[in-house]
């Protein structure tokens, strides 16, 4: 990261969760949680499905308002992004899929197509700009995704599962894309269940089971020192409840 990027990750607004919770019909999804993301580091939401990652997820970027506690930036709310396990992509082409992210984002149409073709030759693209979006393979649409992230100069990207499902090489295109992202200062809140990838890319690890969380800790401290036997019943791939 060069000097100019660093200052600029360091100005990324500080995410504060405070008891926030969610229940839905009566039952409660996420307990309450509190927790602090600051900086410019790649934090990834562990735990066995149905843990709470997608949820926490949500919450924290928005897409859901919780039913207790509150969710607050220090000073102003960043330029956030969010890519799905399932990309949500239009009917449209490729390229028509990126300039109208552009369009909305208020960008000269002149300068559209210009910079989504730059950003589809960055991600592998640029051979299926006239394609429908949506007969892409997996991989692929997930690329065009973070394509689409890249060019609102996120400060903030949400990842929920990107890799779920993709072959290997699909995979490392992904992972390589999240390191361009951060690379470029921007703060990283993914979740996954892979430890393997989790090794490869977490700063942080929030560990999350049964709807907690359970941990908040350094990647290094995480997977070398567990505090917790559901963590380390996690890393030693055995069944957590």
């Amino acid at each position: 990261m060069n000097e100019m990027t660093r200052l600029a990750a360091t100005a990324i607004p500080s995410l504060s969760l405070q008891g926030v919770g969610f229940a839905h019909r009566g039952q409660t999804l996420l307990h309450p949680v509190d927790l602090r993301l600051e900086g410019c580091r790649r934090i990834l939401l562990m735990g066995p499905n149905g843990a709470g990652k997608s949820l926490l997820m949500r919450l924290a970027h928005g897409l859901l308002m919780p039913t207790q506690g509150q969710i607050r930036w220090d000073g102003r709310r960043p330029r956030q992004s969010m890519v799905f396990q399932r990309p949500v992509l239009l009917k449209r082409t490729a390229l028509a899929n990126l300039t109208y992210a552009l369009a909305v984002n208020g960008v000269p149409r002149m300068r559209r197509k210009p910079l989504a073709r730059e950003a589809l030759e960055r991600f592998g693209l640029a051979a299926l700009e006239k394609r429908p979006a949506r007969v892409l393979s997996g991989g692929e649409q997930q690329r065009l995704a973070l394509a689409r992230a890249w060019l609102t100069e996120p400060e903030m990207l949400f990842l929920d599962e990107p890799t779920s499902a993709l072959d290997p090489a699909a995979i490392k295109a992904v992972e390589d894309a999240v390191l361009d992202f951060h690379a470029r200062g921007t703060r990283i809140l993914m979740s996954t269940h892979d430890l393997y990838q989790a090794r490869r890319l977490a700063d942080d690890v929030v560990f999350l089971c049964g709807g907690r969380v359970l941990e908040h800790s350094s990647a290094t401290d995480f997977f070398t020192a567990p505090a917790t036997p559901q963590a380390q019943a996690f890393i030693r791939g055995e069944l957590v409840w």
